[in-house]
């Protein structure tokens, strides 16, 4: 009796001590992260960040800084700056490509009514022709389509058949699987195809098969612009303007500048970011145009450390999840990121995965550390610098996940 009690004594020591331990290695990660973020505030790289780092059970830490709103069009500071708050919501921008629509795949693949080596041309009309007849949704998923990265689809379409329509008739320019050329094009097909499938448009097939079940009420696309939770992020699209205007910018855009002018000239807030998403999609593209919380974001990450699972409801198999992670020859997933290049990481554990978004967004999610990071700034709300460019959040985003991602 006596051994057993002295057994379980040692047994509660040592487990205090270990949680002591935990937490005092979770505070200071929690402070040198906040000095990062408060640094990164200070130097203008954005107006304010929701951070949110967890385990597939439970929240460690969920902080927010700066602001939501603190600039007019003119970067002025307008009279009542809004604090951050945990509750805000953000434009997700990219990490759409992953929470929306390749989940909305994942979706669709676990109950067999796709498989990702279908050709795009079984869904999608005007792609059995030359190269394109070869084209699968595992390539777009994977960026090696050979579809261009990017275009001003206003330009040229104005709702999403003609885009479609358009996208079709447009010479690859590259080989189908082949070299990895990341394509918004490619996922806005993507978008396609969900809705061919399930007859439904893409924002009310997420509602009513994966946010409405999981319980997430912040989670859409196209928000309540009344709603006062909202993150404001551009201030117009100063940066799409100069990829089609000003050739010395890097992107080279065969169009004649001058045969549209619907810029929008106004500080943005609830209106989603991208320009193919807003003036051609009306908010609901496979690209872009999902609002979020940090909170909700986690949620969505956490299904795919517990098998699909969201409590008793499972919504993708395991068998799923293995073949979307599973890296291709350029070490990257179905949709998802997987290499620290492109995840921005820094010492992530080989198993990472997760995306970045244009906004100052970015998600990463390690099954080895049992850990999921989600990172919300509005990196565009302090405007662009002299050369036209938003702040790089690459060497902050590295940091963090290097302080973060390799927990014990």
């Amino acid at each position: 009796m006596k051994q057993t009690a002295y057994c379980i004594s040692i047994g509660l020591i040592l487990f205090v001590a270990i949680s002591c331990e935990f937490e005092d290695s979770l505070q200071q990660q929690r402070e040198d992260s906040a000095e990062l973020i408060t640094t990164a505030v200070d130097d203008s790289m954005f107006a304010g960040a929701v951070l949110l780092v967890g385990s597939s059970s439970e929240i460690l830490v969920h902080e927010s800084f700066g602001y939501a709103d603190r600039y007019n069009v003119d970067l002025n500071e307008i009279e009542h700056p809004v604090p951050m708050t945990n509750e805000h919501r953000f434009d997700v921008a990219s990490l759409t490509k992953v929470l929306a629509t390749t989940y909305g795949l994942m979706l669709l693949e676990s109950r067999g009514e796709i498989d990702p080596d279908d050709q795009v041309h079984n869904y999608i009309p005007g792609f059995d022709e030359g190269d394109k007849e070869q084209m699968t949704i595992r390539h777009l998923l994977t960026h090696t389509s050979g579809l261009m990265q990017w275009f001003p689809s206003y330009y040229v379409a104005e709702n999403p058949k003609e885009r479609q329509a358009y996208t079709a008739a447009q010479d690859l320019v590259g080989t189908v699987g082949d070299e990895r050329r990341y394509s918004d094009y490619g996922f806005m097909l993507l978008g396609d195809i969900i809705e061919q499938i399930t007859e439904q448009p893409l924002n009310k097939y997420l509602e009513d098969e994966v946010y409405g079940p999981m319980g997430l009420h912040q989670t859409e696309f196209n928000p309540d612009l009344e709603s006062e939770n909202i993150v404001a992020t551009s201030h117009g699209n100063p940066f799409e303007k100069k990829m089609v205007h000003d050739d010395d910018f890097g992107y080279t855009i065969d169009i004649d500048p001058a045969i549209w002018d619907g810029w929008r000239n106004y500080t943005l807030k609830g209106e989603v970011n991208d320009g193919n998403a807003f003036h051609t999609h009306d908010g609901v593209a496979g690209h872009a145009g999902l609002f979020s919380t940090a909170d909700e974001v986690y949620r969505l990450l956490a299904l795919l450390l517990n098998g699909g699972f969201h409590g008793d409801l499972q919504l993708f198999s395991q068998e799923t999840i293995y073949r979307f992670l599973e890296k291709d020859e350029h070490g990257e997933g179905l949709g998802w990121m997987m290499t620290e290049s492109s995840l921005h990481g820094k010492n992530l554990p080989e198993d990472s995965f997760g995306h970045t978004g244009f906004t100052g967004t970015n998600i990463v999610v390690s099954p080895q550390s049992d850990r999921i990071m989600v990172l919300l700034t509005n990196r565009q709300h302090p405007g662009v610098d002299e050369d036209g460019n938003y702040p790089n959040l690459r060497n902050l985003r590295e940091e963090l996940s290097s302080i973060w991602m390799n927990a014990e």
